[in-house]
């Protein structure tokens, strides 16, 4: 089962709106700021998109690390250098995550998370120069458990799913149901995220895998550590990309493929302890 938390707190802004005033200044992606509707509620996120964007993955996080952070602003750079344009989303609202710091209730309400997932995916789509895109979600913390929550329910919607050093267990009954190839990534010195993956490697009955990053805790909070898990979960987004892109998008992918869609994925591998069941 999966607990739900109080009523959602009103929202902020209008639904959908755009604004320059939260882009990114200095190097790195150029993101806009965004704000999405989630039923009652209006969830801020960052976006930037590559000129040549073969997918979108949607990072959420629920408490404790915002859109704002340096580590997920790391993250999405990795990505957006690989040609997918990063969703950086903050699932609570500023009051529900000023009450979770006093309740710690929000931060465990994984249904509710799922379904601003959901919502933030569905605005996705109907975005023009995102809609035909495939989505890819990367959840940290119990965000983790909610994308796993948010791919059972949109089955073909996802094509792939990572789950960065967070509690992917929490997803429970959605575990067996989800059909995306699901990565695991855990810190090596995390020893409960090791653990509760692992339960969760056994109740996935998709493409799987668990890659431990040894000497890393569970913030990945050293520079090569980061880099070494966010790679990790780039690599795995576009080995699953060929497959779901749709042929009438063979213009937005480079007419040769570049390094990153053709190299090997065993020498990166092959320097974490894995658990798989890839195809």
């Amino acid at each position: 089962m999966i607990a739900k938390g109080p009523a959602p707190a009103t929202g902020r802004a209008p639904s959908g709106s755009t604004s320059s005033a939260g882009s990114s200044a200095g190097p790195g992606p150029p993101f806009r700021a965004v704000n999405i509707r989630a039923g009652p509620v209006t969830i801020a996120a960052d976006l930037a998109i590559p000129a040549r964007a073969c997918g979108v993955v949607l990072l959420a996080h629920a408490h404790g690390s915002s859109r704002h952070s340096p580590r997920n602003r790391t993250i999405a750079a990795r990505f957006y250098n690989r040609g997918l344009a990063p969703l950086l989303l903050d699932l609570l609202t500023r009051e529900e995550e000023a009450m979770d710091l006093q309740t710690g209730e929000w931060r465990f309400d994984v249904e509710l998370l799922a379904e601003r997932i959901g919502a933030a995916t569905r605005w996705l789509k109907r975005q023009p120069k995102l809609g035909a895109l495939p989505v890819l979600y990367f959840g940290g913390g119990t965000a983790a458990a909610a994308a796993i929550v948010s791919a059972a329910q949109l089955r073909d919607g996802i094509a792939a799913v990572v789950c960065f050093g967070g509690r992917a267990d929490l997803a429970g009954e959605s575990l067996p149901r989800v059909p995306a190839p699901t990565l695991l990534i855990a810190g090596g010195l995390d020893e409960e995220v090791i653990v509760t993956s692992k339960d969760a490697m056994t109740e996935l009955r998709c493409e799987k895998a668990l890659r431990v990053v040894p000497g890393a805790t569970h913030l990945f909070e050293t520079p090569a550590a980061l880099t070494e898990a966010a790679d990790l979960a780039g690599d795995w987004f576009l080995k699953h990309l060929p497959e779901h892109l749709p042929k009438h998008l063979a213009a937005v992918r480079p007419r040769q493929s570049p390094a990153f869609l053709t190299k090997p994925l065993v020498p990166r591998h092959a320097r974490y302890r894995t658990t798989s069941t890839e195809h």
